[in-house]
């Protein structure tokens, strides 16, 4: 592993998260890229795996020992908790959002030791901002610090979610989505994971739950724990997999109404 300190490794990794992101807002300027789904439904721009490549050769430069979680070019999961140090990267969060124009999209870098997440780090391109976190020390913003919200109403919460790629797989979401309306103040669906475990650490959305990937969601969990939210999944964990980078059944939420969303959300499961 490399001697770098922890704070060295988050400036070298926020450095390249910024790079990323002036890629990424090249080329929607030149709006010469193409596109392809994967799996039938999930797009993907050739910038996707542009970026993807840069931050993989920018990482295995610096950190040659370390292994590599990313989206397009290294997307097995296996092995997660055997990985002595492990970088999870999604080089564009909010692809969709990218391209149409949206302003919701996100570099997410993390690193974790033994399957426990070290440092994070959620760069914003179109929005400048920047979001960090290490283990232990707090999360920020542009280098400020954020807390997540002090909701204590469920009848009060702002809560996102998303919707999976998969139209297959979306029924199944409807019961949870219409229980949140019924029972919360509103539900936002801004279309990219990374950012949304952002926002409730910095008290923008006082809730979140969705089922990801693991490069989605491994840097904003950290944030968003650093930043004082508290994060579960609402169903066990399998054995072989860290909880800090298993990524199904998230829930991120202000503390005081955590129980009474998962309670809600499990009912409308049929699983209380």
């Amino acid at each position: 592993m490399s001697a770098l300190s922890l704070a060295e490794r988050l400036d070298l990794t926020v450095a390249i998260a910024r790079e990323a992101g002036r890629m990424i807002v090249t080329a929607r300027e030149q709006q010469g890229f193409g596109h392809r789904y994967k799996l039938g439904d999930e797009l993907v721009t050739d910038v996707d795996v542009q970026v993807d490549t840069f931050i993989k050769q920018r990482l295995n430069a610096a950190f040659p020992d370390d292994a590599i979680l990313s989206e397009e070019l290294s997307p097995q999961a296996d092995g997660l908790a055997e990985a002595e140090a492990l970088w999870v990267v999604d080089p564009i969060d909010g692809t969709v959002n990218f391209a149409h124009g949206l302003r919701h999209v996100a570099v997410s870098i993390a690193w974790a030791v033994k399957g426990e997440t070290q440092l994070g780090v959620v760069h914003a391109p179109f929005l400048e901002e920047t979001f960090t976190g290490m283990l232990g020390q707090g999360a920020f913003c542009n280098q400020q610090p954020i807390r997540a919200s002090q909701a204590s109403e469920l009848s009060r919460a702002l809560v996102a979610t998303g919707f999976p790629h998969r139209r297959s797989e979306r029924a199944a979401l409807i019961q949870r989505l219409t229980a949140t309306l019924n029972h919360c103040q509103d539900v936002r669906r801004n279309g990219s994971a990374a950012l949304d475990l952002c926002d409730v650490a910095c008290g923008r959305l006082d809730a979140y739950y969705e089922s990801v990937s693991p490069w989605d969601s491994a840097a904003g969990w950290l944030i968003a724990r650093e930043a004082g939210a508290t994060v579960s999944h609402r169903y066990p964990c399998p054995k072989d997999v860290p909880p800090d980078l298993y990524s199904k059944h998230l829930l991120v939420t202000a503390p005081d109404i955590h129980q009474a969303l998962e309670q809600l959300l499990r009912e409308a499961d049929g699983a209380a």
